[in-house]
């Protein structure tokens, strides 16, 4: 299937987006995220993620209204820091998707949930994600040795952060936010 991401919207996720939340966490690079394995967990995490206290999670849609991936910010803490995460489907990777969903959601974290400083963290054998942080200005601020297991192999995990104050390139396509 063919995908029009010349514009995305990031919106909540639905019940209805649940077959290809459940199909975007069969792609091996996937099968790690979120412990979605059949339409009842796709279901029951769409729940969990609607209403977060502490959180703002989005399906980013495309041109037709797919959902194409995910970029959230959770974990938000007294401190107005918040944890940020993004995956897509294997479809759109390499198109910019990712990048400019996440540069959308930290203008809106920071300027419209007064959000000052947002983490993300990658496994360092993951050069993409690492490239998506980069270019929404996330500076890389360290290691954490062995910080993740996945079926019995640990990985380091490379932190990064932003500020409010260090600058943002706009996303290189129209993005709207939905909340």
């Amino acid at each position: 299937m063919g995908y029009d991401v010349s514009t995305l919207e990031l919106r909540r996720w639905r019940v209805a987006d649940a077959l290809r939340l459940m199909a975007a966490h069969q792609d091996p690079d996937m099968v790690n995220q979120g412990g979605i394995r059949d339409r009842a967990t796709a279901v029951d995490w769409i729940g969990r993620v609607a209403d977060l206290d502490n959180g703002h999670v989005y399906a980013v849609a495309d041109a037709d209204d797919h959902p194409v991936g995910c970029v959230a910010v959770t974990n938000i803490d007294r401190h107005q820091v918040g944890w940020t995460w993004y995956w897509t489907i294997a479809d759109v990777r390499s198109q910019g998707v990712a990048r400019d969903a996440l540069r959308a959601l930290v203008d809106w974290a920071h300027h419209e949930a007064g959000l000052y400083r947002l983490e993300l963290g990658h496994r360092l054998n993951n050069p993409a994600s690492c490239g998506v942080a980069t270019s929404a200005g996330f500076l890389r601020e360290g290691v954490e040795r062995e910080r993740l297991s996945y079926d019995g192999t640990r990985y380091d995990v490379e932190r990064h952060a932003r500020l409010v104050t260090d600058p943002l390139a706009k996303p290189q396509r129209p993005v709207t936010i939905t909340t």
